[in-house]
């Protein structure tokens, strides 16, 4: 997987092409990840406890990881690597164009 939960990512296809934001969830038996305010579907709900009047609510849905791409600390998008870090003796993510770590 390159990426995880609370990394910033760019929208490479889809109707959200080109919007950045946060991973808030990774399902990853489905490959899918759930992006903040990218992909929004409406959802028909009926009134309950949390929504007394019910109506149409705008929730994300979830989008292919192929479609995602990692947004380094500058602000472009990259692909990820690995190194082993020889500190720690761990591998880390690291940017292809920047060689920063990405966290």
């Amino acid at each position: 997987m390159h990426i995880k939960k609370g990394d910033n990512v760019l929208v490479l296809a889809g109707d959200s092409k080109g919007k950045q934001g946060k991973v808030l969830e990774v399902v990853v038996d489905k490959y899918r990840a759930i992006v903040e305010n990218v992909n929004l579907a409406s959802k028909h709900t009926k009134p309950n406890a949390k929504t007394p009047k019910g109506g149409i609510v705008k929730a994300e849905s979830s989008i292919h990881l192929s479609n995602l791409m990692v947004v380094d600390g500058s602000g472009k998008p990259t692909r990820i690597g690995r190194k082993i870090d020889p500190k720690t003796n761990k591998s880390v993510r690291v940017s292809k164009k920047s060689g920063e770590v990405i966290k």
